[in-house]
């Protein structure tokens, strides 16, 4: 990195930093310098836990309940388990599973060497799978069955394939096995808050993913902000079906609640009344999703008999990853329950939250800046000069929003030029477009690489869509500008349509014509089953490619 570290964590202490305040609990080192102190490690939270809240339910799947006590003996031979395989401070350590309990049993285990956990998702075939075990080159993967043959197929050809352990099988080998024989790693590795503590692979809704290298003061700073804006405490209980190889899974879901010392129940794949049956059964306090979810689950709630799902210890939904429907929101208010919403990306995790309170009055918007960080919203001309020329937008104009402060990643793994690009003087440009009102409240307009050019017009894909997201016949729509021998751009628009209904393309333009002015209405619609989405929800656009 350019930047030494002790420059970078004078910016993320600095006075500039908005909100900054240091939490209640947080470890002298971990906020004041770069020394490598044991209290910085993230692993340090379930020893604490463990001690204080030695019985409380920790961590569920379909198979097994742990409680802190037996969650940090079993970290603990993780991490002996580990450092027997050759794992030591630094190295990589591969997950390839779905949500079970060894998944997050072995992110603390790596933290506890000063490791790196690497995320891995599941969807991958093998050839894309090879291609992040060569960039990342782990020492260990843990695995399940049914991802084995393309964990095999994936290590043909590595010049040194990682050591591969499966989560199933049987007491005699694999994971469970090889906790039974190892030693308790009790010591926890000295690390400052600056360490690399996870390598996560961005979503890649431009194409190609990069691995962001999130260091531990980003995964306690993310903690703090979800624990304030969720109010979470040691008695809550997330549910959490989104895939912890994603930051919203793991980062923003798991991670904060097990800071709080209140427990995750994990499943393995979304079903609406699964989910409203775990509400219930598990006493959850708080479920996060993408959008396309909350749909069907407010369609199952309102389809079930009268007392079928009950929810009562369900304080809020949270949802991230793309603007969701005022009747959504509506939907669920008519059953008792408020939906607070978010948003954010790999290199940060959340930068802005918008409560329940506002989520009608503030409809489209995603809210105001979480406390620890410092959100900006600037002019895109200049971004490419100093820092300190940046300028920062009037109200309803769109600027890119910019972000410095605790919650931002170290840097792209082994991209310099890619990280020399995202991150200039302790500045992380996010690349999403963006307005400011008066009340500090951001909306999206867009990706920067999203908006194209109508016959010199600036069009941003995201107004377009949420216009058209009000029309009765359209479930879902993603806009995206194709070249145009006239214009130069015009834009397409992919549209899943509401069942029972068919596309009426003239229809749909006559409609858009007296919501948008004519060079953003889009010259074509197309109809999808569905749009092609990153686990996190967010729609993959350089996919959509309209038909010669």
């Amino acid at each position: 990195m350019a930047d030494p570290i002790e420059r970078k964590l004078a910016a993320i202490l600095s006075a500039d930093v908005a909100g900054y305040s240091r939490p209640d609990w947080v470890m002298p080192a971990a906020v004041s310098g770069t020394a490598q102190q044991t209290d910085a490690n993230v692993a340090c939270w379930l020893d604490r836990h463990a001690v204080e809240r030695s019985n409380a339910l920790a961590l569920a799947d379909a198979d097994r309940r742990l409680d802190y006590a037996t969650l940090s003996e079993r970290v603990r031979r993780c991490a002996g388990w580990l450092s027997g395989e050759g794992v030591a401070a630094g190295d990589r350590v591969a997950i390839l599973l779905g949500n079970r309990t060894p998944y997050l049993e072995t992110v603390f285990a790596a933290a506890r060497l000063g490791a790196i956990a690497v995320p891995l998702n599941t969807r991958l075939t093998p050839r894309e799978l090879q291609g992040l075990l060569a960039d990342s080159r782990p020492t260990v993967l843990l695995t399940d069955r049914a991802h084995e043959a393309t964990v095999r197929d994936a290590c043909q050809g590595l010049p040194e394939p990682p050591r591969v352990t499966s989560s199933q099988d049987d007491a005699r080998s694999g994971y469970e096995a090889a906790l039974a024989a190892a030693d308790p790693w009790d010591a926890v590795a000295p690390v400052s808050p600056e360490d690399p503590m996870i390598l996560m692979y961005t979503s890649g809704t431009t194409g190609t993913p990069k691995g962001a290298l999130l260091p531990h003061r980003k995964t306690l700073y993310n903690a703090r902000n979800a624990e304030i804006f969720f109010g979470l405490s040691s008695q809550d209980r997330a549910l959490v079906v989104l895939p912890l190889f994603h930051s919203f899974g793991l980062k923003i879901l798991a991670l904060p609640t097990l800071y709080a010392g209140g427990a995750v129940v994990l499943q393995e794949r979304f079903d609406s009344e699964r989910v409203w049956d775990a509400v219930d059964r598990e006493d959850i306090s708080f479920f996060g999703g993408v959008p396309t979810m909350f749909r069907a689950l407010l369609d199952c709630l309102d389809e079930a008999p009268e007392g079928r799902f009950q929810h009562e210890r369900l304080r809020f939904l949270f949802t991230a990853g793309a603007a969701i429907p005022v009747e959504t929101i509506r939907g669920f208010e008519r059953h008792g329950l408020v939906l607070k919403q978010g948003f954010g990306q790999t290199e940060t995790s959340i930068l802005c939250c918008l409560d329940a309170a506002d989520a009608i009055r503030k409809a489209g918007s995603i809210g105001r800046p979480v406390q620890h960080a410092d959100v900006r919203v600037v002019r895109n001309a200049g971004l490419d000069g100093p820092t300190d020329r940046w300028e920062t937008v009037a109200p309803g104009e769109a600027g890119e929003i910019v972000v410095r402060g605790p919650i931002t990643m170290i840097g792209y793994w082994e991209k310099p030029e890619a990280t020399a690009e995202t991150l200039r003087d302790g500045w992380l440009r996010t690349g999403d477009l963006a307005t400011v009102d008066s009340e500090g409240f951001l909306s999206l307009v867009g990706r920067a690489r999203d908006m194209y050019i109508s016959g010199g017009e600036n069009v941003y894909p995201a107004e377009i869509e949420a216009v058209f997201e009000e029309h009765p016949d359209i479930r879902e729509i993603a806009v995206t500008g194709v070249a145009d021998d006239r214009w130069g751009e015009v834009g397409h628009a992919w549209c899943v349509l509401e069942p029972g209904t068919t596309l009426d393309e003239a229809a749909l333009h006559d409609w858009g014509a007296t919501q948008l002015a004519d060079f953003k209405l889009p010259r074509r619609f197309h109809v999808v089953t569905e749009l092609p989405r990153t686990a996190s929800g967010k729609v993959q656009k350089h996919l959509l490619i309209p038909a010669s």
